[in-house]
């Protein structure tokens, strides 16, 4: 959902900024200068034409700069991240079996997470700084210099209205939020791994081993023997020593037997 908001904020914009020409001579004015631009922004092939104040004859002129490189390449990250997100929503919800079979669809995932939050970073970065170029080559102000006569003193150039890139600031702040989610969702996809759960594994084989341990030399291995049964060195009666000096199991009877 976030990736669709994020290509479709970038991807479907379009906007319009206008000029106005005052010449000397109010015939030869154009107070109404529309210049469109849209996606990918290669400014440079976007063509207006504007007064010279030198009779009827008008000038073919072009904005500045081409930014369609990071602007391609946020939407291209948007677009394959989506598709991604919809694979494996289908993989988790119908192909579970598969998916943990061999640890290999989960290990696939995690490394594909990790790519595609360091991708979001990049692309996110990169189209912030394109859209703020974008901004300036689109400045009315900026235009402005570009047309002829607005280098003459006898001539007044004024900005009309300026492009509204609303819904740009609104595809940057979702490619920062894109990159916050896959980068979150590393450590989910981690846990699907195994890894966490190994690592988690090794403190309780240690205390699994412990009790083992205490029974190779402890009560099991020489209880009831032909030697002596609690009396034996590694016993249970070597805790308590009641079974040492009294043995109940053997010398209790006959100490009765001498008092009578």
């Amino acid at each position: 959902l976030f990736a669709i908001f994020a290509f479709a904020t970038c991807g479907g914009y379009s906007g319009e900024l206008r000029l106005g020409v005052d010449c000397a001579n109010k015939s030869e004015s154009d107070l109404s200068i529309d210049i469109a631009f849209a996606y990918p922004f290669r400014l440079h092939q976007v063509n207006f034409e504007a007064p010279t104040c030198e009779g009827k004859r008008q000038e073919t002129l072009a904005l500045i700069g081409d930014f369609s490189s990071s602007a391609e390449f946020f939407v291209t990250i948007a677009v394959f991240a989506f598709l991604y997100s919809l694979a494996a929503t289908v993989v988790y919800i119908f192909f579970q079996n598969k998916y943990r079979e061999n640890n290999r669809g989960p290990l696939i995932d995690f490394i594909v997470t990790v790519v595609f939050s360091f991708l979001w970073l990049v692309s996110s970065s990169a189209w912030a700084k394109g859209l703020s170029d974008v901004k300036v080559a689109t400045d009315p102000d900026e235009v402005l210099l570009l047309i002829s006569a607005c280098k003459q003193q006898s001539n007044k150039c004024l900005p009309v209205r300026s492009p509204v890139m609303s819904s740009l600031n609104t595809s940057v702040v979702f490619g920062y939020l894109n990159f916050i989610l896959w980068a979150g969702n590393i450590w989910f996809v981690f846990k699907e791994t195994g890894w966490h759960s190994s690592g988690q594994r090794h403190p309780a084989d240690t205390m699994e081993k412990q009790p083992s341990g205490y029974n190779q030399g402890g009560y099991n291995q020489d209880s009831y023997g032909p030697a002596g049964g609690y009396n034996q060195p590694g016993s249970y009666g070597q805790v308590g020593e009641y079974g040492q000096s009294q043995s109940y199991g053997q010398s209790g009877p006959t100490s009765f037997a001498n008092q009578i």
